[in-house]
């Protein structure tokens, strides 16, 4: 009986010890969390997406409040909340913060399956990731969409989805949150987010092939030959060609609309504009170019 008197003592007494060791040890390591930062959590939509390049909104939260003790909330931007969002916590905040312009995804593709011959078939995990790692795809187009709709599955707002008769994505831009999602989960590169535009009204080249002209053509018919007609007639200098491929600085342009009539491929697409009856142009050459790209415009129209 005594022994059993005496273990129960000394594990008591063990219990002890350790209970006042973790007392003081949890004492003088412990963390004092900002109450800020849970008031700015409680505000974030919580869709941790990463959109906002942190791991998640308790971290952007983080962020968010060691910014506002630095003075500056530039540059930390909630893509799904958008600008109601950062402007309640600007308020918790006691700080401005700027507007930004709205982003959206862009589809830089328009490899419909009637412009971009098939010349292989593959069998194998039907993923964008997994066909890309395996070469150029079942097209002629080494750069173009896949098709496999990795980034629809990426998208947690229901906002992408695959056009089945053109196996492109498409963007339903009153979904979109512009999270980047997508544009992640591309292999190749072809989704980026870029401005909404005054009226949603967006220019930008459909195109991200780098091959030489001769050779991007014969993989797509309405691919970006970099022939740089398109950079010449820009007044505003947005229009930049690099690795034989146009880019459109959305910074720069002005929308004047005139690089998409001088496009010999109609690589280059405008979204939200009112659809031209009539162009009236000075040269006949250019009235050659023009017919193309309205044609593409009216069939879009009528889908």
């Amino acid at each position: 009986m005594n022994f059993i008197l005496i273990a129960v003592l000394v594990l008591g007494a063990i219990a002890l010890i350790a209970a006042v060791v973790l007392f003081f040890v949890s004492k003088k390591f412990a963390v004092q969390e900002d109450p800020r930062i849970n008031g700015v959590t409680g505000i974030l939509p919580g869709a941790n997406c990463g959109g906002c390049g942190y791991a998640g909104c308790s971290n952007m939260a983080e962020a968010l409040v060691k910014g506002a003790d630095s003075g500056t909330l530039e540059g930390i931007r909630c893509p799904v909340g958008g600008d109601g969002v950062m402007s309640k916590v600007a308020d918790l905040l006691g700080m401005a913060v700027a507007n930004s312009e709205p982003m959206i995804a862009v589809v830089r593709c328009s490899g419909a399956c009637d412009v971009r011959p098939r010349i292989a078939e593959y069998d194998g995990l039907r993923t964008c990731s997994a066909m890309h790692s395996t070469g150029r795809g079942e097209t002629a187009c080494g750069y173009g969409c896949l098709g496999c709709g990795d980034c629809t599955c990426a998208c947690q707002f229901d906002a992408i989805h695959m056009n089945p008769v053109t196996g492109l994505p498409e963007v339903d831009e009153d979904k979109c949150t512009s999270c980047g999602a997508c544009a992640r989960a591309c292999p190749r590169n072809i989704i980026e987010l870029r401005k909404k535009g005054p009226k949603n009204h967006r220019i930008y080249v459909s195109c991200v092939n780098k091959d030489k002209g001769a050779a991007a053509k014969k993989g797509c018919q309405v691919a970006c030959i970099g022939c740089g007609k398109c950079a010449r007639v820009c007044a505003f200098d947005a229009i930049t060609i690099e690795n034989n491929l146009s880019y459109i600085d959305y910074n720069k342009c002005r929308m004047c609309t005139k690089c998409i009539y001088e496009c010999p491929t109609g690589a280059i697409v405008k979204m939200n504009f009112p659809v031209c009856k009539q162009k009236f142009m000075d040269s006949a050459n250019t009235t050659e170019t023009v017919l193309p790209v309205i044609s593409i415009v009216k069939s879009k129209e009528e889908k």
